[in-house]
Parts: structure tokens; sequence; C-alpha cells
């Protein structure tokens, strides 16, 4: 900061002062009235030369009818007259407000008392202006530079901060009710910062519940073999909880593998295909409510009847086949599952509405994080949601969730009609 602000210091004061000093350059150019106390100089000396030249000329009479005239003035010049015993003090050498002069063998002396009482004053006064605008612009370059770098300063300690990897670091608060660009600077950095808080508290919550998640089998895994151990009659059964077990985790670690994929910056990988989104989605549903005869739940379809859109299909087909598949599932036996679709200015809506148990309100905005699970849905490993909702913000699209009146959850997909993946 120190650099920063002793170059804004310097260019602001130099700036000032030259501004002003080139004013008084001006001012002496065009000849502009002086100043009060040189006038006030100048009329001292000529009332001090016009009562020597009195004295010498007309005698010491005609020099005091002179004084007394400029004591009477509304200005007032303080003139003194003094005889002196010898004409050879008239030699001696006088100061600016003093003179001698001889008349009939005799040594007067004149004396003018200066309203300013040395030269030494007068000459501070003559540079006053010109101290006080050095000062002045002195303060008000301190005052403008403090203003100016106050902001960056703390803008570069909250960065690193930052870089220290305290993301709680928020700095526009500590700015006062300043109003520039300086202040949106500091806000764009705090939203920034809780930006990257909420992705580390959301990487650490991840590493927990991958560990979690991974510990369970595993832990089943090594209580089998333990049995196996102390009984190898049981081989056959134990090996199939072994298999179940190792299946379940390569499900799991396959699910933590898209997601992770689906999350990642690159796109080189996704590739877009023009289709018709409403042929996918009844593809889906009619292999969805053919695995719900089993508990007769019906599904139905309603809407638009066709939309062409520039997608990643596999994307499109997984989001959609994991929010009706979670709808039938998490729907009571004879239930409905509702799917209604509509176009509106280059974007198809999907809403999906189940007639389940729903999840609690303040769960809406947590069910699409991973390993989200909401209230009685205990199974799975609460992965789906979270691809699905990656899935469809890779296609440019949107998804969120809404709680009917009449129960269930509702889940809005909003796709584009083009969208570079």
């Amino acid at each position: 900061m120190n650099k920063f602000f002793w170059k804004f210091f310097l260019v602001i004061w130099l700036t000032l002062t030259a501004s002003v000093m080139m004013l008084f350059l001006l001012t002496k150019t065009l000849q502009l009235a002086p100043l009060p106390q040189e006038v006030a100089h100048q009329k001292e000396l000529f009332a001090l030369d016009v009562a020597v030249a009195l004295v010498r000329d007309n005698g010491p009479e005609a020099a005091k009818a002179f004084i007394d005239k400029a004591v009477q003035t509304s200005n007032p010049l303080s003139l003194q007259l003094y005889p002196l015993r010898q004409a050879s003090d008239c030699q001696e050498k006088l100061s600016e407000y003093t003179a001698r002069t001889p008349f009939a063998d005799k040594c007067y002396q004149v004396t003018v008392q200066p309203i300013f009482e040395n030269s030494l004053s007068l000459a501070w006064l003559r540079f006053a202006p010109i101290t006080f605008v050095l000062i002045g612009a002195a303060l008000a370059a301190f005052w403008l530079a403090r203003y100016l770098t106050i902001p960056i300063f703390k803008i570069r300690m909250g960065l690193k901060k930052l870089a220290g990897g305290h993301f709680d670091t928020r700095i526009a608060h500590t700015l006062g009710r300043r109003n520039d660009e300086l202040v949106a600077l500091a806000h764009d950095f705090d939203v920034s910062a809780e930006h990257l808080d909420k992705f580390q508290k959301s990487r650490e919550r991840l590493f927990h519940d991958v560990s979690h998640e991974l510990r369970s089998p595993l832990s089943r895994l090594q209580a089998a073999i333990g049995v196996l151990q102390q009984n190898p009659a049981k081989l056959e059964a134990m090996l199939l909880r072994m298999e179940s077990e190792v299946e379940r985790m390569d499900g799991l670690i396959g699910e933590i593998l898209t997601l992770a994929r689906l999350t990642s910056r690159s796109k080189e990988e996704f590739e877009v295909q023009t289709l018709d989104i409403i042929d996918l989605l009844n593809d889906i549903v009619a292999d969805a409510a053919f695995e719900a005869q089993t508990r007769q739940i019906l599904l139905e379809i309603q809407g638009e009847g066709s939309f062409i859109a520039k997608v990643n299909g596999e994307l499109i087909y997984r989001a959609l086949e994991n929010v009706i598949r979670n709808a039938v599932k998490y729907s009571p036996d004879n239930a409905v599952v509702m799917i209604r679709s509509f176009a509106k200015d280059r974007w198809l809506h999907i809403e999906i509405t189940d007639q389940g148990a729903g999840v609690r309100r303040e769960e809406l905005s947590k069910i699409f994080q991973p390993f989200s699970r909401g209230e009685g849905h205990g199974s799975g490993y609460g992965l789906g949601l979270a691809i699905t909702k990656q899935a469809i913000e890779r296609n440019g699209g949107k998804i969120r969730a809404t709680l009917p009146d009449n129960g269930g959850l509702t889940v809005t997909i909003s796709i584009p009609n083009e969208h570079s993946v």
C-alpha cells in the first residue's frame, strides 16, 4: 500500500501545486493588483522620502506640517522627526525606514514606523499564499490518496486471506457508506469469497459423505470375511453377500465419477445432438409405466407434441429418467404420477408431480446436493438429483422443486431449444 499511496499522493499534490502556481504566474504576467501589505510598504517609503525632501529643501517646519497631515488621514502613517546635535551624524548608514538629512548646519532624522514590524515578516507575508497553497494541496492530496488506496489495500489483504484458505473473509462492510467502483469491486470480492466458501464446505461435505457411504459396504464385507473365517461352511451365502456389497460399491463409485465428470469445467467430451425432447420423454415414461404396473401406479403425460433442441441426449435422458423413476419410487401404490410439458419463449418446461410423502419445506434447497436424502427417503445414495441438476445445467437448463398444495413433490425441468454444451 505504501508505494501506491505515495504515488497517488505525489501525483495529486504536484498537480494541484502546479495548477495554483500557474495561476500565480498568470496573475503576475497580467499585472493584477499587488498585495495590500506591498501597497502599505510602498506608501511608507514614499512618505519617508517626502518628509526627508521637505526637511532638506524647506526646513523642519514644512516637514512637521506634512507629518501632522499624514497622522490625520484615514490610514495614518507614524512619521517622526528628530534634530541631531552634530551634522557629521548625517553621514551614518541608516535602515530602510530611517533617513537623515542636513539643514542649516544641523542634522535631522526622519523615521517611519512600518505597519509590518520588519522586512522578514513582510517577506513571509509575500510568500504566505504559496505556503498555504502547498500545505492545502498536500492535505487534499493526502485525503484523496488515502480515499483511493484504503479500499485497494483492504481488497489486497482480503485476497491474501483467501489465498490462505480463509474463505469467510468479507470486506465490503468495512468501507462504510462509500458508493463507487471500488466498493462495487469489494462487493464482487465478497460474492466470490462466498462462492469459494460454499464450494469448500460442499467439497468437505462430499468427502465426508463419500467416506461414510463407502464405509458401510466395506464394514459388511469385513463382517462377511469374519464369518467365513469362523464358519467356512457358509461360503456360498457369504460370497453372495460379498458380491452384493461389491456391486453396491461399484454403483456408488460409478455415480460419484459421473457427478465429478458433470461438475468439472471441461466441456470437450459432451457432444450436442439435435433431437426431439418430447420423443425422449415419451420413451422414458413408457419404460417407467411398464415397471410401475406391478404397484398399480399410473403415469399420465400431457402437453407438447414436439420440441426440437440441441442438447446432449445422454445427459437429458439420464436427468429425466432419474426424476421420473424417483416419482414412481416414492409414490404409494395406486397413485398417479403426472408429467406435464409446455413450451414458452424457446424453452420447454417439464413438470413431474408425484403423490408421495414429499419433503419438508426447509429441505427443498438441499435435495439437489450430493448425498442429500429427504426424511423417509433412506434408500439409494442421494446422488440421483445431484447428477440430474448438473446434467440439466450442462445443457443450459434449470431445475427446481416445489411442494404442491395437495401433497407430494413437483420437480420442474426447463430446457432451452439451443445451447452450446
